[in-house]
């Protein structure tokens, strides 16, 4: 039985991670303010959990707190940094160095003190999740203290991932966006903020629900995210994703009923589309959906047959060229004829390129890793859409560690790779008013044929790669295909537009030198 501690526990995604933690047969210690309910709100999730009254911003309190936690725990397995204070809507002049310092107390040393007592008591395997906010990330006006805390969380974040990999140990955030909280229903009960404006800012047409965000954590410190730390997850129906003039998203009337509600979804299989499917990546994304009772339809210039037959659910097999408009629409004609539908599609072929410096690079270099790295995904995006409804189709797309950090002389492919995170964005402002998401997801280094064959050719250097990853070695296929599990299911109904590193913390680490001792991982 794992230990969860859960700061924030008596607001509202606070309750939403208590039930949700409880479900998964955790033990789990509720953390939050006197007089704050928490009691109430721990007892509500049966027998057996504890809960504590405790001022974080204050370190003394804290520390006093894991005294008496130790008292009836013999480790701490995850740590969820969720409690904060809310923004002030002050302006910058009317804003007190003592209310600007509570929040950075509260909002960013309250949550390092909380990890670091809280990384004590761990074991490897042990996990600490962050609820930064979407403030950290695209600013606002008259929320200087509550965006700066927040922003820091994350540089937080990153380099306790990088600094704990060493001892086994993931650090993870996600960023909601607006969540139907009571913190923000005060906002609005006090005319600090216009609920009907933001929904209209929101591709997807509404705030979020408190279980949306839970449900993203849970993932976050659960196995099937092992190799994510340093990571952080927008939770934002897409508001990031939206960049320009103008509503992204029409008028809403009233409440929509997602706000308060989990819509109820379709019994029937879903319908989920991979491209790459022969190997690698994408057959693992194939068997995983396949296992869980998807349909699956297995796309690949080379024969994916080998992979179908594998699965118990009657996969299709089309073998096409995705960088082949005519292939492309052949290959769609099939899935419409077969099925009438897609539910779910995954974007994941692509080539690497040819290692040679820039100035031995021809433009047709650059277009043979861009037709198929970006213009397939193009391409099949555009195939699959008319075939997708609104009852919660799903785009993803294999983006790479080479979307934020591009590699010399790999000029083709991260240009590529960046390509495909900014269309997804474009597909997420697009599609989110018709109940479409989609989201970016991008591997690290991970045990592939495709990756293999670099490393015979002397393209790469595995040990050097090891040494530059904080949690030591490079992912497994399966890592991926459970991210993109999540991504495409309703426990991430409010991700659209986001991008989810499944990297084992490369795109965290920022130092000189090593980020590992894979000598002393493999001990």
């Amino acid at each position: 039985m794992r230990t969860v501690i859960i700061t924030g526990a008596a607001g509202g995604i606070g309750r939403a991670l208590l039930e949700q933690f409880a479900e998964t047969g955790a033990r789990l210690i509720g953390v939050d303010l006197p007089n704050s309910g928490v009691a109430a709100a721990v007892a509500a999730c049966g027998e057996g959990h504890i809960a504590l009254e405790c001022d974080q911003s204050d370190e003394e309190q804290v520390t006093a707190m894991f005294a008496r936690i130790d008292e009836v725990c013999e480790r701490v397995d995850v740590l969820v940094n969720n409690a904060a204070r809310a923004p002030t809507m002050a302006a910058t002049v009317d804003t007190d160095l003592a209310g600007f310092q509570a929040t950075i107390r509260t909002n960013l040393s309250g949550p390092f003190v909380l990890a670091r007592e809280a990384v004590k008591r761990m074991q490897p395997g042990g996990v600490i999740v962050n609820t930064a906010s979407l403030a950290g990330v695209v600013s606002n006006p008259c929320r200087n203290a509550y965006a700066a805390s927040k922003a820091a969380l994350i540089s937080l974040t990153k380099s306790l991932a990088c600094e704990w990999a060493s001892r086994g140990l993931r650090v993870c955030a996600i960023a909601p966006g607006y969540v139907l909280t009571p913190m923000v229903a005060a906002l609005e009960a006090e005319g600090k903020a216009d609920l009907s404006a933001v929904r209209r800012r929101v591709p997807l047409g509404r705030l979020g629900r408190p279980d949306e965000m839970a449900s993203a954590v849970v993932f976050l410190a659960s196995d099937a995210a092992r190799y994510i730390t340093g990571s952080v997850l927008a939770v934002d129906g897409g508001w990031g994703s939206f960049n320009q003039p103008g509503h992204a998203h029409p008028p809403v009337d009233g409440q929509p009923g997602a706000e308060t509600a989990t819509p109820v979804l379709s019994e029937s299989k879903r319908v989920t589309v991979i491209t790459g499917a022969a190997r690698g990546i994408g057959a693992a994304i194939a068997r995983r959906f396949s296992a869980a009772g998807d349909q699956v339809v297995l796309i690949d210039r080379d024969s994916p047959e080998p992979i179908a037959l594998e699965l118990d659910n009657h996969a299709l097999a089309l073998q096409a060229d995705i960088s082949s408009e005519s292939d492309v629409t052949q290959a769609f004609e099939r899935i419409r004829d077969r099925f009438g539908r897609i539910d779910v599609m995954i974007n994941n072929a692509a080539i690497a390129d040819e290692f040679k410096p820039a100035l031995e690079q021809s433009a047709a270099d650059l277009e043979r890793v861009l037709d198929i790295n970006l213009t397939g995904t193009f391409l099949c995006a555009r195939a699959a859409i008319p075939l997708m409804d609104s009852s919660g189709g799903v785009l993803i797309n294999l983006g790479s560690i080479n979307t934020f950090l591009p590699f010399a002389p790999r000029h083709a492919y991260g240009a590529s790779k960046a390509g495909v995170d900014i269309f997804t964005r474009c597909l997420a402002a697009e599609l989110g008013p018709k109940g479409i998401r989609s989201a970016t997801l991008a591997p690290g280094y991970i045990r592939t044929p495709g990756v293999a064959a670099l490393e015979q050719a002397g393209r790469i250097d595995s040990n050097a790669i090891r040494k530059r990853i904080p949690m030591g070695d490079f992912g497994r296929p399966e890592d991926v295909a459970d991210a993109a599990w999540f991504l495409a299911s309703p426990s991430a109904s409010y991700v659209n537009g986001g991008i989810l590193y499944v990297d084992g913390g490369w795109t965290s680490f920022g130092n000189a030198g090593n980020a590992s001792d894979p000598e002393v991982a493999d001990a």
